[in-house]
């Protein structure tokens, strides 16, 4: 195998660099600066699905452990 060096190494560090880069923006960056629109996808595949009925094992439906409490 040849040995890399100078800018041939560089480009080959960069071309690594930028495969990771091509490969996770659709599965990481895409979502984090559109949220919006994932949560009106979410909102629409769940229409008419009631969580207390299909909750396995009885647990209870998730909460925000953070939300402050009221008193009912």
């Amino acid at each position: 195998m040849a040995n890399l060096s100078g800018w041939r190494y560089a480009g080959f560090l960069g071309g690594i660099v930028s495969l990771i880069g091509v490969a996770l923006y659709p599965i990481v960056v895409y979502p984090y600066f559109h949220a919006e629109e994932y949560k009106d996808m979410q909102k629409k595949t769940r229409d008419g699905i009631n969580q207390e009925e299909i909750q396995p094992g009885g647990m209870k439906v998730w909460t925000n452990p953070f939300e402050k409490k009221t008193k009912s």
